[in-house]
């Protein structure tokens, strides 16, 4: 399976902006549809955007609709979340994930590959 690397996360003030980076590897990553997900503590892990392998579909939970955008360079194995916008209920830890498949997902047991999370804290 491919192996995901997430980067990016850090501290940011409510109304700034973040780009989270998975870097993949061992596999052919085009083939892979790709999500992010996010995990604040004492709180169920939850979707929050995917892309197809090719990119050209995308997808988005609600509350980040119009302030993260989610994109990918196949050619360079990566796949990014520009967060803009940020509010302190975007504090989470994020994952990203990947499934063998052209189709995205929103659930978590579709996607086997995973990342280790990178850290997002959004202070008032």
């Amino acid at each position: 399976q491919v192996q995901l690397v997430e980067s990016g996360g850090g501290l940011v003030q409510a109304g700034g902006s973040l780009r989270l980076s998975c870097a993949a590897s061992g596999r052919t990553f085009s083939n892979y549809a790709c999500a992010w997900f996010r995990q604040a503590p004492g709180k169920e892990r939850e979707f929050v955007a995917a892309i197809s392998k090719s990119g050209g579909n995308t997808g988005y939970r609600d509350s980040v609709k119009g302030r993260f955008t989610i994109s990918r360079e196949n050619a360079k194995n990566t796949v990014y979340l520009r967060m803009n916008r940020l509010e302190p209920e975007d504090t989470a830890v994020y994952y990203c994930a990947a499934r063998q498949t052209r189709e995205t997902s929103i659930r978590q047991s579709d996607y086997d590959s995973w990342g280790q999370g990178t850290q997002v804290t959004v202070s008032s």
